[in-house]
């Protein structure tokens, strides 16, 4: 592809912000509904082999596995549903805004500070004649 084609397919840096971050959310969704999936299959899977294979059966261990996987899947779907949206590139960008401006002001500190011990030598003043 030429930097001519490049230019000619109509995305601006703004554009191509937004579909990234829609393709990461579609991601994102896609595997939270993959594990829903693993999650429905397994769980049924592991009661079945528990309670009609008999498998263990002196202890319900499966209602176990299947509640902890369920704590899982849980903390995956506020991840995904909840906390995603608050932390997602707007929130990146103004944290990354918040230490960019520290450093700033504590590079300017700092130089402050260097040139109040260490002050540069005037230059010598040339005779006017």
């Amino acid at each position: 592809m030429t930097s001519r084609q490049r230019k000619e397919s109509g995305l601006d840096l703004e554009q191509h912000e937004l579909i990234e971050h829609a393709q990461e959310r579609i991601r994102s969704k896609k595997n939270l509904y993959r594990h829903l999936v693993w999650f429905l299959i397994g769980g049924v899977g592991l009661v079945l082999l528990n309670k009609v294979f008999k498998y263990g059966a002196e202890y319900d261990w499966s209602y176990w596995v299947v509640g902890f996987w369920g704590i899982l899947f849980l903390v995956h779907l506020v991840n995904v549903f909840i906390l995603s949206p608050f932390t997602g590139k707007d929130w990146e960008r103004s944290q990354r805004e918040k230490l960019i401006i520290a450093q700033k002001k504590k590079i300017a500190a700092l130089k402050e500070e260097v040139e109040r011990e260490y002050p540069l030598p005037s230059a010598p003043k040339k005779k006017v004649e």
